[in-house]
């Protein structure tokens, strides 16, 4: 999985002279090179575009996809990746993209923006979901309600220089990462997806929150299998750590990590996503994504201290039937005494009901 430029049409704007009108559909099988291929060239674009969430939301979560792509002749002018998830206890909405950090529309005009827009209005309103919801980066509708105090993003630049980027962070972080290299810890790259979901599960019940079904990783694994590496750090022949990571572009996106209680003295998490910085870095990927964190929380805290400057995520919304913006979310007060009850359960408790939850909260 070495960094390289994916084959992409010399001009995105390439029917500007075409008299053709533009058509709103949603994606067919015959349309995933096409889609795939202007999400690689656009300025925009980022994994969570790919057209093989569709698949993977479908599969893994049970959610239905809605991903619509805008053509003019031959050319495709504007994507919108979107799914329905549907709940008794966390609403009905529609969402690009259920388990995505980012999303929104892709386009190469205001006309084919709106377009695709307009059409996800119209389906959010056919299919009387509560709202839609468009994981933004930057805000592109003016009119709509946005929510930029909750999450962030983090990303940084890293280079080929394994000193440098060591150096870029902080003395107290860098500090802890060479305890962990000094610890003895080892990070092996395994398809063992269910060696990986025991550290998983484990740890997100250790936060008080449901896990994700296998199924959902598993689908993951399979659909972007070649843009998909799982890391697992070990001590003494104990697994305590580990992460799945994506490989888009130039970029490396740690996406799914865990760790057990040991790796906190071991320096196991520290440990484990240097190593992924440092290999991902040789391999020629020149940005580092963090991905998405609440304000106020250890994550948060931890991906700061590494020198990532928070980047505010405006997720945006257009209500349907519901008169405020959806606050589902473990920041949100009234889930309080459910978190501390789910810190308490027996793992195999917490693993057998908390896939039923989770695949309506990603």
């Amino acid at each position: 999985m070495t960094a390289q430029p994916e084959l992409i049409p010399e001009d995105l704007s390439c029917t500007t002279l075409s008299t053709d009108d533009l058509r709103v559909t949603e994606l067919r099988a015959e349309d995933r090179g096409d889609w795939d291929a202007f999400v690689a060239a656009h300025p925009d674009g980022t994994f969570c575009h790919r057209s093989g969430w569709s698949e993977a939301v479908a599969e893994g979560l049970r959610h239905t996809p809605h991903f619509l792509l805008a053509r003019r002749g031959g050319c495709v002018e504007a994507v919108l990746p979107l799914a329905e998830v549907k709940s008794r206890l966390f609403g009905h909405t529609l969402v690009s993209t259920p388990g995505c950090v980012y999303g929104g529309a892709l386009a190469t005009s205001e006309e084919a923006r709106r377009a695709v827009t307009a059409r996800a209005c119209e389906l959010a309103e056919r299919l009387g979901v509560d709202a839609l919801e468009l994981r933004s980066e930057q805000p592109t509708e003016p009119d709509w309600l946005t929510k930029a105090e909750l999450y962030v993003t983090f990303r940084k630049a890293i280079t080929a220089d394994d000193d440098a980027n060591l150096k870029a962070i902080p003395r107290k972080q860098r500090a802890m990462v060479r305890k962990g290299i000094k610890a003895g810890l080892v990070a092996e790259q395994t398809r063992d997806l269910e060696r990986f979901y025991a550290i998983y599960a484990e740890s997100v019940r250790n936060l008080g929150t449901p896990v994700f079904p296998q199924r959902w990783l598993e689908a993951l694994q399979r659909v972007f299998a070649d843009h998909c590496e799982l890391s697992i750090v070990t001590h003494a022949g104990k697994d305590i750590a580990g992460v799945m990571s994506f490989f888009h572009g130039d970029t490396v996106l740690p996406y799914y990590g865990g760790s057990r209680s040991a790796a906190r003295a071991l320096y196991g998490n520290d440990f484990m996503y240097w190593d992924l910085m440092s290999r991902a870095a040789q391999r020629g990927y020149r940005v580092f994504d963090y991905g998405r964190s609440k304000r106020g929380t250890g994550a948060f805290s931890f991906k700061k201290n590494w020198g990532f400057e928070p980047q505010p995520l405006n997720y945006q919304y257009h209500l349907v039937k519901s008169r405020a913006v959806p606050d589902v979310n473990p920041s949100n007060p009234k889930y309080r005494y459910f978190i501390a009850a789910w810190k308490r359960l027996p793992l195999p408790v917490a693993n057998r009901i908390g896939p039923v939850l989770a695949r309506n909260l990603a």
